[in-house]
């Protein structure tokens, strides 16, 4: 597949632009009694909602298609423990995904590292876990690639060149990469490089592999699970950098579902027979490999996101 398109920001620039709310304030539709940083649910019973069908989506990383079947056998061990219907949605982009919970047509999720921040703050996403390896290691790092013969063997050398990353709501895929630019290399956006945005992940490294980017910024999750399906070659790709830790997927409810019924959904994660299941042939390929959900909590777990979005200024327009 040759990736020629520049997906440019969609509907997600709607929410991170020039506004009031900083990137660890909630929407004034949310209050925030106990200070964990996400919503409280209501405090009128009135305002739950106890759908008859569950809206599951996982992050738009990669190949919907794909992930719809490796997300299969947990769709039906959630439904079992729920007792509800549970339908796949298969998101094309972080901003129809944020919109979908925002305007409560998405129940259950897996935001990406950097869309947890504007999921938790304006459309009430509550994150509870995480995937991990069986020893509770877990996280990913960003990498800057480029291809052999590109010309860019060093992180300087993407002056004057183009430089893709998948879209600005993303953490590794624009604002980790943004911030270690200008501020470790002084190589400003639009002025010494031209930044183009390809959408995804997988975009992002397949134009790298195909050489229609000479540098991209990507999640090396991505990258490695991309390698082990066979979907690009190891000697198609040059790292030139690899940041921190940061961590992976976050996977919660929106703050008003039922009580009872987050109870089961979060027993439906902490139970799922990860043995033999397309889940763990997916993300096991991960290092560390994913192997199970572990607990977290948002307030600790993306104290590190947070921070960056802080240092960019990341302010959010939690419209409508």
């Amino acid at each position: 597949m040759n990736v020629r398109f520049l997906a440019r920001a969609t509907a997600a620039m709607l929410f991170a632009a020039m506004s009031a709310l900083p990137s660890h304030a909630l929407d004034k539709r949310f209050t925030d009694a106990d200070g964990d940083l996400v919503a409280d649910a209501p405090t009128d019973p009135k305002q739950f909602v106890d759908p008859p069908v569950l809206i599951f989506s996982y992050t738009p990383v990669e190949d919907p298609a794909v992930y719809s079947k490796v997300w299969d056998g947990f769709i039906k061990h959630l439904e079992k423990v729920t007792g509800k219907k549970v339908q796949f949605f298969p998101v094309q982009s972080n901003a129809a995904q944020l919109e979908a919970m925002r305007a409560g047509r998405l129940h259950v999720s897996g935001f990406n590292t950097g869309s947890n921040p504007l999921a938790v703050n304006c459309a009430g996403f509550v994150p509870f876990a995480m995937m991990a390896s069986k020893d509770n290691a877990y996280g990913y790092e960003m990498e800057i690639i480029t291809y052999p013969g590109s010309g860019v063997t060093r992180v300087e050398d993407i002056k004057g060149k183009k430089m893709a990353f998948t879209s600005q709501t993303s953490n590794s895929g624009f604002k980790a990469p943004s911030a270690l630019l200008k501020q470790k290399f002084g190589l400003d956006a639009g002025k010494d490089f031209e930044p183009v945005f390809s959408g995804k992940h997988d975009n992002s490294i397949m134009g790298v592999a195909n050489k229609d980017y000479p540098a991209a910024a990507i999640a090396n999750s991505v990258m490695q699970r991309m390698m082990a399906r066979g979907v690009v070659k190891k000697d198609q790709v040059v790292s030139i950098y690899k940041s921190q830790t940061f961590p992976t997927t976050g996977y919660g409810y929106v703050y008003n579902l039922k009580p009872e019924l987050v109870a089961k959904v979060k027993e439906a994660f902490f139970t799922f027979p990860w043995d033999g299941s397309d889940l763990l042939k997916e993300f096991e390929t991960s290092e560390p490999p994913q192997q199970k959900f572990m607990p977290i909590t948002y307030k600790e777990h993306w104290q590190v996101v947070r921070d960056i979005d802080q240092a960019m200024g990341v302010k959010y327009d939690c419209k409508g």
